[in-house]
């Protein structure tokens, strides 16, 4: 099981409890804000439609959606919210990758430069570790542990490029970042329980971490770059064995 899968896994799982909160309802909107910049309406704008599920996740009050939406369609006035990646490397020489929406870019590269120096990293120039990924659309789906095998073959059938367990209960789907939309509409349509979908960057190889030191590390200085309000998405390549986890 690769390490990203299972921080995937992991994120996920952070992101329904701390996204209650209303420092994570902030993080959702400037992601819906930027989604709402291809149109307003979430069965034409896929991105947007994403957005949206992440912030009925964390209970985001409609308004607070709308809003979100008004901004990034040009009918409510207020800072620009902007898209930028950050890249860089973490303890053990690991790449690390985080994309933020922000309407203050010193505020946030502050910020995460600041997690990057306190864990161990440094942050490097853009392009610096983006070459390591590849852009894949990830959908992370439930499963009893019984039926696992079986929905394993099953995806593979409705248009998953690959397929990885995550937890127990999990599996993670990779498909083409152009065939996201079309295979989570071909797993709801047979049934399957969607968890999340999103575009992400997953590591061409991955770097093991047998150290438990340096694990630690790269596991807190992730969770450093998820704490930050403007970051949206933070992947690495790392790969920490599961007796070290």
């Amino acid at each position: 099981m690769s390490g990203h899968s299972k921080w995937a896994g992991i994120k996920h799982k952070k992101a329904i409890v701390d996204a209650k909160r209303s420092k994570s309802w902030t993080k959702v909107a400037n992601m819906i804000t930027v989604a709402a910049r291809g149109g307003g309406d979430p069965t034409a704008n896929f991105k947007l439609r994403l957005a949206i599920d992440k912030a009925k996740e964390a209970n985001m009050p409609k308004e607070n959606v709308d809003r979100a939406i008004k901004r990034g369609t040009g009918e409510l006035k207020g800072a620009a919210v902007e898209e930028i990646r950050y890249e860089g490397y973490g303890p053990g020489g690991v790449a690390v990758i985080a994309d933020a929406a922000t309407d203050n870019r010193n505020r946030t590269a502050g910020e995460v430069r600041a997690a990057f120096s306190k864990h161990g990293g440094k942050m490097g120039e853009s392009g610096s570790v983006g070459w390591m990924f590849d852009e894949k659309g990830q959908i992370l789906v439930f499963t009893h542990a019984k039926d696992k095998e079986e929905l394993m073959l099953q995806v593979i059938d409705l248009g998953a490029e690959d397929v990885e367990e995550s937890t127990d209960e999990e599996l993670i789907i990779y498909v083409n970042s152009k065939d996201l939309e079309k295979v989570e509409k071909n797993l709801l349509d047979n049934g399957v329980r969607v968890d999340s979908a999103e575009v992400s960057l997953i590591p061409k190889n991955e770097v093991k971490v047998e150290d438990e030191r340096t694990a630690a590390q790269i596991l807190k200085l992730m969770d450093a770059l998820e704490e930050i309000e403007d970051v949206t998405d933070v992947v690495s390549n790392f790969n920490i064995p599961d007796v070290i986890i």
